[in-house]
């Protein structure tokens, strides 16, 4: 492995994305600082630059970005689906990483960016040549859908290294391979991440899983112990993606990552969860 490490990365963005009720500007800065200055975690994926027709509760994603009180020690991270997304996100210095979600589902694909696998492929080079102009960020490519499909979508792994593979060689560096409709088993993780950190030594690839509770912890030691070193939770488990299918799969709950790999302390992490309940509570 590059680096035995262990870094969290915390995503309040898919956490809130598909909550319909509207969350105020105001809370999402106040709980996204105490994040920030908990210090557990080494990212944040904290909104993204997308339509707000597409997903209203992040409309306001460059005001809340304008509140957070960043430190060195922790990045920040927004989601991107277009070159007009790379645009605007590519403006702020406070943002590290750009991520763009890239399905190797065709169905998939068009639900989420309304675009072809194609298509989404000229797009990461467009965007690439945008942040390459700033050459202040790294972009981050999600491997959606890597474990399969809801759609019948043809799947295999190495479709996978076979996407990673031609995404590396434009430019990309970063990947995260994602678990979107809790696809996934303990075995195929394990066997995908082995598959993957031997055909790309010098890339280190990070896992997010949208899991029930119950799998969380095998799902994490799975991927661990085929050489993964970068996992992405939420906080309490909340999130999914919306365009996937009705029923959203929460994500890898944030507290069992930072249990399981020594990152916090009880105390530290009581205070995060119920800075989130907060956040999704209807009072104002």
């Amino acid at each position: 492995m590059l680096n035995e490490k262990v870094t969290l990365v915390d995503c309040p963005r898919d956490a809130i994305q598909g909550i319909k009720q509207q969350i105020s500007t105001q809370k999402k800065i106040t709980y996204i600082n105490e994040l920030i200055a908990s210090k557990i975690f080494d990212c944040i994926d904290f909104g993204s630059f997308v339509s707000p027709k597409a997903v209203p509760q992040l409309s306001d994603t460059q005001a809340v970005l304008e509140g957070l009180e960043k430190n060195d020690q922790v990045k920040l991270l927004a989601i991107i689906a277009n070159k007009r997304g790379a645009e605007i996100g590519s403006e702020f210095q406070k943002i590290d990483y750009l991520g763009y979600p890239f399905s190797i589902s065709e169905t998939f694909q068009k639900n989420n960016t309304n675009a072809s696998i194609a298509e989404a492929y000229d797009t990461v080079q467009d965007i690439l040549e945008i942040m390459n102009k700033k050459g202040q960020q790294e972009l981050v490519v999600y491997i959606s859908m890597a474990f399969g499909n809801p759609y019948s979508d043809y799947w295999d792994m190495d479709l996978v290294s076979e996407w990673v593979s031609k995404l590396n060689e434009i430019g990309v560096r970063n990947f995260s391979i994602a678990d979107t409709t809790s696809e996934a088993t303990a075995e195929s993780i394990k066997q995908l991440f082995h598959k993957l950190n031997l055909e790309f030594q010098d890339i280190a690839f990070s896992a997010h899983f949208h899991s029930a509770v119950e799998s969380a912890l095998l799902k994490i030691d799975a991927a661990y112990s085929a050489g993964c070193r970068r996992f992405e939770g939420a906080v309490l488990g909340y999130g999914g993606c919306p365009f996937a299918k009705d029923e959203l799969v929460g994500n890898i709950p944030s507290e069992l990552l930072v249990d399981r790999f020594h990152k916090g302390n009880f105390e530290s992490m009581s205070k995060l969860m119920q800075g989130f309940q907060n956040l999704i509570s209807h009072e104002l």
